[in-house]
């Protein structure tokens, strides 16, 4: 036998072999190859598209912004991670990659649109994290940042957002209601009839996607008008409330969720 020259080898040497074996086989498994830049950077893809966002974003600088979050404040993230995810194409090449010390730079080549033949080069910077590498968003300070925030980053950026939507929605409601007292003898319209005019959709004060919950009064003979808006979730979806009436003054406070009067 090629392998087993003495055929009458001792039993207590093959088991001592494979004994060895075994043991080189968990240390592979306790000690697997470190990942490349490259490697990381497949694999965040990889995780984006198929929608695994704590996977996804434990590869980057992000990941201190996603360990501590359950189940419910990933849902609660889900349409801005969603976002996000729309935008990585399909196909996604790697051309190369740089090391120096601690930092690399990863080289993408990515389609200008899914339909388009043309490319683009995008580099992607990448900082050794222990014995692996992660994916650098922003900058050093930008990640310090981040983990100083921890799970509240995501969640807080989400209310941050949320609120400024409802501010930038009041401030053009006054200018679409001008717009309308104008065409129709001075009087204001609901949020319905401001729709069917075409000055917003629905999407805008949907309480999934606004993360808000609307509410208008048209005043006597439809000559003046109230907004209020309030978080659906005081803490994760908002912190303020909001009220504003006709002549476009916004007043906001934190009313622990409850409608904030004038």
């Amino acid at each position: 036998m090629k392998f087993f020259p003495n055929r009458f080898l001792p039993l207590i040497c093959v088991c001592a072999s494979l004994t060895t074996l075994a043991a080189f086989a968990c240390n592979a498994q306790n000690n697997p190859t470190p990942r490349t830049p490259s490697d990381v950077v497949r694999e965040f893809y990889k995780a984006m598209r198929e929608h695994r966002y704590r996977d996804a974003f434990s590869l980057t600088s992000y990941k201190p912004a996603v360990e501590g979050l359950n189940a419910e404040e990933m849902e609660l993230l889900r349409p801005g991670f969603e976002e996000k995810a729309a935008t990585i194409p399909v196909n996604v090449e790697i051309t190369g990659e740089q090391i120096s010390g601690n930092n690399a730079t990863v080289f993408v080549k990515v389609p200008v649109t899914e339909t388009s033949p043309q490319v683009t080069s995008q580099p992607l910077n990448l900082i050794k994290s222990g014995n692996d590498w992660i994916i650098l968003f922003g900058t050093e300070a930008d990640a310090a940042e981040i983990k100083k925030a921890g799970r509240r980053y995501f969640l807080d950026a989400l209310i941050e957002g949320h609120e400024a939507d409802v501010e930038d929605f009041l401030k053009r409601l006054v200018i679409w209601e001008g717009i309308y007292s104008a065409q129709h003898n001075g009087m204001y319209g609901d949020f319905n009839a401001l729709m069917q005019a075409g000055m917003f959709s629905n999407d805008v004060i949907d309480p999934k996607l606004s993360g808000y919950q609307y509410s208008m009064a048209l005043g006597s003979g439809a000559k003046g008008y109230t907004v209020a808006a309030q978080p659906v979730r005081h803490g994760q979806t908002g912190k303020l409330s909001y009220w504003m009436d006709q002549t476009g003054a916004i007043k906001s406070a934190d009313n622990g969720g409850k409608p904030l009067k004038p």
